[in-house]
């Protein structure tokens, strides 16, 4: 008899077996089929050293054993990892639903502003851009932009306001500051 043949053979005899092991030691059934899988891949490399037929099934649950273990020490590799990386996204992500009034009557005084006001005070403070950047972009000069810039946050402070409490004060879209010119 082949190898694969006597492969197919333990595989056909003892998969029920070790899925129901399996099964009663993991929380997810995706995670028995996991374990069975790498058990029996364990097996398939090791086909011309499996054990005699009547050593098998003891031999593939001792292998199942290593392979759950390994998982368990996985999993909670993973859910320490998991926790660190909620912790550092709790220390910095706010709740984003907390801006959104603001923004809202940020967008919407953008709105009422002159396009060439709502485009560069956008690229300025949503896109990045330096002044000489912008100016490449709406082919006009940076000396152009920078006054452009000036009269675009003074009219957008007029619509939305600038007391730092009042409603629609959004600090970061009316102070961003105009970026230094790499020269």
């Amino acid at each position: 008899m082949s190898s694969e043949d006597r492969f197919r053979r333990v595989y056909a005899g003892n998969f029920d077996a070790l899925l129901a092991y399996a099964l009663r030691r993991v929380e997810q059934p995706e995670d028995a089929a996991d374990v069975v899988a790498e058990t029996f891949l364990v097996a398939w490399r090791r086909s011309r050293d499996l054990p005699p037929d009547d050593e098998i099934k003891l031999w593939l649950y001792g292998v199942a054993r290593r392979v759950l273990a390994n998982h368990h020490r996985g999993g909670t590799r993973r859910e320490r990892l998991g926790e660190r990386l909620r912790q550092r996204l709790s220390a910095v992500v706010t709740d984003p639903g907390r801006d959104v009034p603001q923004r809202l009557d940020v967008r919407a005084a953008l709105k009422r502003l002159p396009e060439t006001d709502r485009e560069v005070l956008m690229l300025t403070a949503w896109e990045g851009l330096q002044p000489r950047e912008i100016a490449e972009v709406l082919d006009v000069s940076p000396a152009a932009v920078r006054t452009r810039l000036t009269r675009a946050r003074t009219r957008l402070r007029e619509l939305v306001g600038d007391e730092r409490d009042a409603p629609g004060h959004v600090l970061d879209v009316l102070t961003v500051p105009v970026p230094k010119e790499a020269r």
